[in-house]
């Protein structure tokens, strides 16, 4: 079966601009207590000369940076079968795998591949998935890796996987009074990062639409800052704030039709919403307190936002019709930068206690609240469009890094850069 239209939209080939020097690179510290036993062969080969990527390799560690997932080594494996006709599953239940992923690579006479997978549970010898091949160009092998990942992911636990997906952050390389400052984009692993905007001023808050064509993002020129929205395909940019003051904390409506932002322009800093196409500016809060941080729910209905009128920061959330504010958190000396998961459930926030800033859970519904991180200086968290994930900035050994934990708490990894600090992470949606 030929899988037709298999993604959205395959960035390397849309960016402009060109490659940073290096990529993130992912160090695992922690998984689930139970790991599901899974075996990834290394595809065979019908073909000549060297393949551009190891699929195999790929899906692994996709699916072991899950924290769901245990990979029976390659050096264990007692047979490398790429076809189901060469499997013996007694093989596979002597190396205590519950399931086994096999495939193809052949190149095809126009220059593509032709990618064929298969997983097979070893328990009841037959395949969960039937064989399914994509046809790829050699620059695209990663994203048929990522696109088979989630295939796994998403018929092993029920839900969908979100390793096709891409990550905004902003690196500061070079002398540290003086630095340069890139925004990028790059794979959810780390790889195959890209330039958007290099800039001797700060970029701040990168922030995705929703169809994942258009950012958003605040840079700073001649000291000022300045709100712009850019197009990734082609990079035509338009500066959308620039008032007096403050232009501060874009974040795309769930409909992409508005951004809610932070201006001062009225001598205080209000939560506003743009509309894009007709730039009509509507005020949503009007309160002597700092009103910053602004992110949708996910009906559109309602933006939760940080606000100091209590006191201390905490979250707050503005009924977009009715403009009624309502205090949401109040654990916590103070709660900041709130995200909500694509199901309402949950919002995401920092939390300060002790002197020490982490990522918090905070159940909408009960209130409970769960501490996620137990680094001590943490910010800017933005969750994956499956709900499973968080990333968000810190600092390691002295350097701001990003760094992922899973919504439960129990699957951590590190994604430190070569080049510089690693700030303002921001997930992308599922491209559709």
């Amino acid at each position: 079966m030929m899988l037709k239209k298999w993604l959205y939209i395959t960035f390397m080939s849309l960016l402009f601009t060109a490659s940073a020097k290096a990529q993130l690179v992912i160090e695992i510290t922690s998984g689930a207590d139970q790991l599901l036993p899974i075996a990834v062969v290394p595809f065979g080969y019908d073909g000549l000369g060297a393949l551009p990527e190891d699929v195999a390799q790929i899906i692994e560690d996709d699916l072991k940076r899950s924290g769901l997932f245990q990979a029976i080594p390659r050096g264990n494996m007692l047979s490398m079968p790429s076809k189901e006709a060469d499997v013996f599953y007694r093989d596979w239940r002597l190396l205590k795998s519950d399931y086994v992923v096999i495939g193809t690579v052949k190149k095809l006479t126009n220059g593509q591949y032709r990618i064929g997978f298969e997983l097979l549970n070893v328990l009841s010898q037959k395949p969960v998935e039937k064989h399914a091949s994509i046809d790829v160009s050699p620059t695209n092998f990663r994203d048929a890796a990522h696109y088979i990942s989630d295939k796994v992911y998403e018929l092993l636990t029920g839900s969908r996987g979100a390793f096709s997906t891409r990550i905004l952050y902003v690196t500061a390389e070079g002398d540290r009074s003086a630095p340069t400052f890139k925004l990028q984009v790059a794979d959810a692993d780390g790889h195959r990062p890209q330039v958007i905007v290099e800039s001797k001023e700060p970029i701040l808050s990168p922030s995705w639409s929703q169809d994942g064509r258009n950012i958003a993002y605040v840079m700073f020129r001649n000291r000022r800052p300045n709100i712009f929205i850019q197009e990734l395909a082609t990079g035509k940019r338009q500066k959308i704030a620039q008032f007096r003051g403050l232009n501060g904390a874009p974040a795309w409506s769930p409909d992409g039709k508005k951004l809610a932002l932070v201006l001062s322009k009225d001598n205080n800093p209000e939560v506003y919403t743009l509309d894009i196409a007709t730039q009509k500016l509507e005020r949503m809060t009007n309160h002597y307190a700092i009103d910053t941080e602004p992110s949708w729910e996910p009906d559109g209905k309602g933006i939760i936002f940080t606000s100091d009128r209590g006191g201390s920061p905490q979250i707050y959330r503005l009924d977009v019709r009715s403009k009624r504010v309502e205090r949401v958190t109040f654990e916590g000396v103070s709660n900041t930068r709130a995200r909500m998961t694509p199901d309402g459930r949950y919002i995401v926030t920092i939390q300060k206690n002790d002197g020490n800033y982490h990522v918090a859970l905070q159940d909408m519904k009960t209130g409970r609240v769960q501490t996620l991180t137990e680094t001590y200086l943490d910010e800017s968290p933005s969750i994956a469009p499956n709900g499973s994930m968080v990333i968000y900035a810190t600092t390691y050994e002295g350097k701001g890094i990003l760094a992922v934990v899973s919504v439960d708490g129990l699957v951590k990894y590190r994604l430190p850069s070569a080049d510089g600090d690693v700030r303002e992470p921001s997930w992308s949606p599922y491209f559709k």
